[in-house]
């Protein structure tokens, strides 16, 4: 049997105010034999609850989405809880189609 030696890389985006980071994002590009580019997961997307609604969840998907265009990925994929409405409806504003369990962007 063959073992499989995929590449994951991950990045973690900030924003901070005063020395204290108050929103941030996880992204991992990860290639396969499938495709000659790689993909990007986003992940552990949080806001601090004191500054929400203050456009920063906006600001650190977009900063994931650039990151992931530079990085040369042909999507972006990142889940979502049933029970998080919001962030779905944040994710479809910034341009994630709903492919059932997952959201999606393609590059």
């Amino acid at each position: 049997m063959n073992s499989l030696r995929p590449s994951i890389n991950g990045k973690k985006i900030i924003i901070s105010f005063d020395g204290k980071e108050v929103a941030r994002a996880f992204l991992y590009l990860m290639s396969n034999e499938l495709h000659t580019r790689p993909f990007g997961f986003m992940e552990d997307v949080y806001v601090d609850e004191s500054l929400r609604g203050m456009g920063l969840g906006s600001r650190i998907v977009n900063e994931v989405i650039e990151e992931a265009k530079r990085s040369g990925c042909y999507k972006l994929i990142c889940t979502s809880r049933h029970s998080k409405p919001r962030v779905q409806a944040l994710y479809g504003k910034l341009g994630f189609s709903d492919h059932g369990k997952e959201f999606r962007i393609d590059f």
